[in-house]
């Protein structure tokens, strides 16, 4: 495979990678990760520092129309942050350490709890829940337009989900995910918080996250601008366009789709971390 060939073929699978991360909030290194490392055969350190130049740019190209379009909550955002900020050091800490073995099993471990979890749908009597009072205390409730009109939203169990976004920004050091899943089921599942402003929500806050551990892989050598570049460029195009997909998607829709795609991702990358081959 020649140099214009592999990129171009990396620039199109991370805008895949992209478009799926932006419909629903886990960021496109979940996907980009594994693909890079089982199909292109590269390095996994080299394809995490790449995945988290894909996460900022991801961020910053679904991010900004998702707020403009009333989705994401912001004041949610910025307080979690504090959280996965403080975490995604420690992981990025940890993952120079840790044997690349290692971190492919946990991936692949992570990635088919993912696809269990997502497929739960909450329950009619878990959507319209009372105010909880510290999220009232912190105006962390909020309303979104949603397909039949704007709809209000309370946000419950905030010290959970806080302590729920530390492990998440840990997982983002240690696999450079932008620990969009964890952050997208510590948000729907624990704090109660709709779906599609869980998964914009994500969107908003991964940047950071990433950032925060971008510069430890980059110190170390793990981010090569030939592998960034095409990376970075198409997941920022996917992520563009699944802004728009996402507006008028059926969240029923959104969460088969991508607990299929990590589903089969996830019994790969577990295979190849267990017996070693990565």
């Amino acid at each position: 495979m020649t140099i214009l060939t592999f990129t171009a073929a990396v620039a199109i699978v991370s805008f895949v990678a992209g478009l799926l991360g932006s419909l629903t909030g886990l960021g496109g290194g979940v996907v980009l990760v594994p693909l890079l490392t089982i199909f292109f055969h590269v390095d996994i350190r080299y394809a995490i520092g790449a995945s988290l130049v894909s996460v900022i740019a991801t961020s910053s190209g679904a991010a900004a129309a998702y707020v403009k379009e009333g989705f994401s909550n912001i004041r949610i955002g910025m307080f979690l942050e504090i959280a996965t900020t403080v975490g995604a050091l420690l992981g990025a800490y940890l993952a120079t350490w840790i044997p690349t073995t290692a971190i492919a099993t946990v991936f692949g471990i992570m990635l088919l709890y993912s696809a269990y979890i997502s497929r739960r749908v909450r329950p009619p009597e878990l959507q319209n829940l009372p105010p909880d009072p510290l999220a009232t205390r912190l105006r962390l409730n909020g309303s979104f337009p949603d397909l039949d009109g704007e709809r209000s939203y309370n946000v419950q169990h905030v010290p959970v989900g806080f302590s729920l976004m530390f492990g998440a920004g840990a997982l983002s050091g240690l696999l450079g995910i932008g620990s969009g899943a964890v952050k997208v089921l510590a948000m729907d599942q624990a704090m109660r918080i709709p779906f599609k402003v869980s998964t914009t929500t994500s969107n908003f806050m991964i940047g950071v996250t990433a950032a925060a551990s971008a510069g430890v892989y980059l110190s170390r050598g793990y981010v090569d601008p030939g592998l960034a570049m095409p990376v970075m460029l198409g997941v920022l195009a996917g992520s563009l366009i699944g802004s728009r997909i996402l507006v008028k998607a059926e969240t029923k829709s959104l969460r088969l789709v991508f607990s299929l795609v990590i589903l089969v991702l996830g019994l790969q990358m577990l295979y190849k971390g267990l017996w070693g081959r990565i």
